[in-house]
């Protein structure tokens, strides 16, 4: 069965201080994208699919998409600004992102984000899920906590509530630092140390389509479409929550590297450069 990898790089990076999805990384000039990409294509996803801005797609064919051509199949989704109601200045999220798939995604697929790095062993756990899929399951790859922190500033993360190997339950949380957190400014709640959080790696089948359909207009009736977000996990929360969802949760060994922040890069490259010394990305370039 052929699998799908869906990266979405139409974000802004706000806190990063620019477009983070294109800055070179490896001691080629890679982009964190090279490396995930060429990590499911050694995981056996057979394409890709990057969902972009239209004002994005020269400069990303000519220094992404060029290269993992060479040994992957290569598609643009677009995630377009003129479908915002006027006055917002930021995409709907990443369930939108997704759900701009609709019509190019045909096969079981993973989603990651553009300026994420999750390590072989994920691409490997979830391809191998997505291959054999349950029936309308869905899964999700999770990380532990102390291994997806920056040193460089507090993250967002969606813990996880899991009961007998699946979710349960997922709450985006803000303003995590070790195993605290605050989202208010004033009160530091504690974060159990096992915990284990998404970093929006999902695996779904082409259904998640129609229930992104339908939720994305009850999110436009009832939410503030100016300001708030239609996000992937709280969509996976809400499936759950009325019994339209099963979620698998696959678990990584490996540590997540990304640029929250600009400090985080350096720490970012040596990681890069030291996988390439162990030859584990051998043709990337």
């Amino acid at each position: 069965m052929e699998t799908t990898l869906v990266v979405m790089a139409a974000g802004m990076g706000s806190r990063y201080g620019g477009l983070k999805q294109m800055e070179p990384i490896g001691p080629g000039g890679e982009f964190l994208m090279d490396f995930s990409a060429f990590d499911a294509k050694m995981a056996g996803f057979s394409k890709v699919v990057f969902v972009i801005k239209k004002e994005m797609e020269e400069d990303f064919t000519r220094i992404v998409a060029n290269r993992v051509k060479k040994y992957m199949e290569v598609e643009y989704v677009f995630q377009e600004m003129d479908s915002l109601p006027e006055g917002r200045i930021k995409p709907w999220g990443t369930g939108h992102a997704i759900l701009c798939c609709k019509d190019v995604v045909k096969t079981p697929f993973a989603i990651i984000n553009a300026d994420d790095y999750y390590g072989r062993k994920a691409y490997e756990v979830l391809n191998n899920w997505l291959r054999s899929k349950p029936e309308g399951e869905m899964a999700l790859v999770g990380y532990d906590l102390a291994r997806t922190t920056s040193e460089n500033g507090t993250v967002t993360r969606g813990v996880c509530k899991i009961e007998n190997g699946y979710l349960s339950g997922i709450r985006e949380t803000k303003g995590i630092s070790g195993f605290s957190y605050c989202e208010d400014g004033e009160t530091v709640h504690s974060l159990p140390e096992d915990s284990i959080v998404s970093m929006n790696m999902w695996g779904f089948g082409t259904e998640i389509f129609d229930y992104l359909e339908r939720e994305f207009e009850i999110f436009k009736n009832e939410k503030d479409i100016m300001k708030d977000e239609f996000l992937i996990p709280i969509v996976v929360d809400i499936l759950i929550k009325k019994g339209e969802a099963k979620v698998k949760v696959l678990h990584s060994p490996d540590r997540w590297y990304g640029m929250t922040y600009r400090e985080d890069k350096e720490v970012v490259m040596q990681a890069m450069k030291e996988f390439c010394k162990q030859g584990m990305y051998n043709g990337i370039s």
